[in-house]
């Protein structure tokens, strides 16, 4: 087919092209000849070349059938979760490789009762998984999702239930050093109770049962925070019927001793001493609170006043008992004033008892001060009243207690 163009207007990259019926067209300067400019005609041919388009059709189709038989014949698979070890408070699940393909890893996540659970770190090279912190007999779901570049694949449920505390067939026991006649009579309780001994520590094992803390396989158990304990728990777990804490059978705990005495009559000698101290303590103030003996040929008792002073001065304070009986001994010994020294010394020495009696501890020198200051004061109003008594030593005032 032969078209003859008319050349409109040459640029360095496009040539404008007018047809006979005025159509514009770009058309590149490179196809062009040389030598033209604006009004040339020029001829071209255009026809169907179905050679090239054979050959680039079989060249596209080669490139598909290569294409589907890297990527195409083969997908990522679902993963296979199973449960290896179930306890009363973890479950151990296991799953097999993944299967990839040809297509690209994005995560691989974990679910329990339709709850993300976590996603698996390093899903390549981990196989197994621990959960623990579970409830004792309980049933959980379990299952995996797989994200790739090719689609999202999803593994069967896995229905769980742990054990309860009487089950011991969870418990698995890796041995550490053990004399021989102790890891025959563990390996015989271990077969009585149900539980399982395998070689090495595992991520299922529970338990590392040893009585000397070294060894390869005793720092790997420490590695993975499995509990290290004697042979005795084992013991105490056949004997209770059920699973125990590891607190007191731990390889480093102390052992307690009981603490018996069989000697008769000694509970509680201790809380009997001290009782008796207490009574003797008792004892002793009551026997000062008794009254003195008064010597012979002195007055023979205490009147009813004194009587029902004392009374007074046992439910009062010890600053008022002392103001009280100021204010009561004055008048009454003013009105004995005419008695003899010897008379005043006696009693000022039975009221001193009376005193320690009531106030077992000793006045300070402020009380004596505030004590005097007061007698003074009374003294002053007594003056004012009826007279002021001769300071020649016969007064109670001038007495020395």
């Amino acid at each position: 087919m032969l078209v003859s163009l008319t050349v409109g207007k040459v640029d360095a990259g496009v040539t404008v092209l007018l047809t006979p019926d005025k159509r514009l067209i770009e058309f590149p300067s490179i196809l062009l000849p040389p030598d033209i400019s604006s009004g040339s005609i020029v001829d071209i041919t255009v026809a169907r070349n179905t050679n090239s388009e054979s050959e680039a059709e079989r060249a596209f189709r080669a490139l598909q059938e290569q294409i589907y038989s890297t990527f195409g014949t083969a997908e990522p698979a679902a993963p296979v979760l199973t449960c290896r070890n179930a306890t009363q408070t973890s479950v151990v699940l296991e799953w097999e490789p993944i299967q990839l393909a040809t297509a690209d890893l994005i995560s691989l996540s974990l679910y329990r009762n339709g709850q993300k659970a976590g996603n698996i770190p390093n899903p390549k090279g981990m196989h197994s998984t621990k959960i623990s912190g579970l409830a004792v007999d309980t049933e959980y779901a379990f299952h995996l999702v797989l994200r790739t570049t090719a689609g999202t694949f999803a593994s069967e449920r896995v229905v769980v239930r742990t054990h309860k505390m009487t089950d011991l067939s969870g418990i698995t026991i890796t041995t550490g050093i053990l004399p021989a006649h102790v890891r025959e009579n563990l390996l015989r309780a271990v077969e009585r109770i149900g539980a399982k001994v395998v070689d090495g520590v595992r991520i299922d094992t529970t338990h590392f049962v040893t009585t000397e803390g070294r060894g390869v396989q005793w720092e790997r158990a420490n590695e993975l925070n499995i509990p290290v304990v004697r042979p005795e728990w084992v013991d105490a777990c056949e004997k209770n019927g059920r699973i125990l804490g590891v607190t007191k059978f731990y390889l480093d705990a102390i052992r307690p001793s009981p603490i018996v005495d069989d000697r008769p009559n000694t509970a509680g000698s201790a809380s009997t001493t001290t009782a008796q101290h207490y009574q003797q303590q008792q004892s002793q103030p009551a026997q000062k609170d008794l009254p003195p003996v008064p010597p012979n040929g002195s007055s023979s008792g205490p009147s009813a006043e004194e009587a029902s002073r004392r009374k007074e001065e046992g439910s009062g304070s010890e600053d008022k008992e002392e103001s009280d009986e100021s204010e009561d001994d004055e008048p009454e010994e003013k009105s004995r004033s005419g008695g003899g020294l010897d008379e005043q010394k006696i009693r000022a020495d039975e009221r001193e008892q009376q005193g320690l009696a009531v106030r077992p501890k000793q006045a300070t020198v402020e009380d004596d001060d505030s004590d005097g200051g007061k007698n003074d004061s009374l003294g002053g109003g007594g003056d004012s009243g009826g007279g002021k008594s001769p300071g020649d030593g016969a007064s109670f005032q001038d007495v020395a207690l």
